[in-house]
């Protein structure tokens, strides 16, 4: 009689654990649901109207080469890059400049390399405007991690430097250099000139699948009102047109995008 006393209160006591612990699945499981639904909730209240987009980006893609020799029967290279200048549009939905639509602090971060090329080594840059299509290249530009552009509303603002006008005047201007896609490479057929601009890669011989990439970053916008959004721009690395590739000289496209940034604080 004792034994099965103490056998019931053993399962009594473990039906009780086994009810609690259900109990506090249940309890958690509707807390989750209820932070996850606040979070939307929220989400959706912050972003009930779009403030910025990037409605259009314009890209020129070409290639240089860093050094060159030239004999009466060949020409010797170093350093064979493909660089693809990139001007990205960033717009307001007002026409009016106000508080909310105004720029306080740009940056851009998580730079990413996809379908890496197979020949070169791929960096962004910053570009200035005054350079665009132009293939300088200065190293004390390259990006290597978070970059941030000086937000100005000066008439007189140096747009040879990463300046943004606060009314978003003027469109931020990046770089992609694919470097060292051959070096040390004599080009033998000069039968016809050389010129410094995409018809190098024909030249050495440069299949264009094999430096195909896509780059994509995020950025981030403070505005006046310190509220601050974000959105990720991807762009396939331009090589060919429907009519034209950069191995006719250079390559200039526009495209018409609809990147919403999303405000997140």
């Amino acid at each position: 009689m004792k034994k099965t006393k103490i056998i019931l209160t053993i399962i009594t006591i473990i039906l009780i654990c086994v009810v609690i612990f259900l109990g506090f699945l249940v309890f958690q499981k509707y807390v989750f649901k209820k932070i996850f639904e606040d979070d939307i909730l929220s989400f959706a209240d912050k972003n009930q109207s779009t403030i910025f987009t990037v409605d259009s980006i314009t890209l020129f893609s070409s290639a240089d080469a860093g050094y060159k020799t030239n004999t009466a029967n060949n020409f010797t290279i170093q350093n064979l890059y493909q660089y693809t200048d990139i001007a990205l549009f960033i717009k307001n939905t007002s026409d009016k400049d106000t508080l909310e639509n105004t720029l306080k602090k740009v940056y851009i971060e998580n730079i990413q390399f996809s379908n890496t090329p197979k020949l070169g080594e791929p960096s962004l840059y910053f570009k200035s405007i005054n350079a665009f299509s132009k293939s300088d290249i200065t190293e004390e530009n390259k990006i290597t991690d978070a970059f941030e552009f000086t937000v100005s509303s000066s008439d007189e603002a140096d747009l040879s430097t990463p300046t943004l006008y606060n009314n978003l005047a003027n469109p931020l201007t990046l770089s992609y250099v694919n470097s060292n896609i051959k070096s040390d490479y004599t080009i033998t057929d000069i039968s016809s000139p050389i010129t410094y601009d995409g018809s190098l890669l024909q030249k050495c011989n440069i299949n264009l699948e094999d430096i195909s990439c896509n780059l994509s970053f995020d950025i981030y916008i403070t505005n006046n009102l310190d509220e601050d959004f974000k959105t990720t721009v991807s762009i396939d690395i331009p090589l060919s047109s429907e009519d034209k590739t950069i191995l006719d000289g250079n390559l200039t496209i526009k495209q018409d995008t609809n990147y919403t940034f999303y405000r997140y604080n």
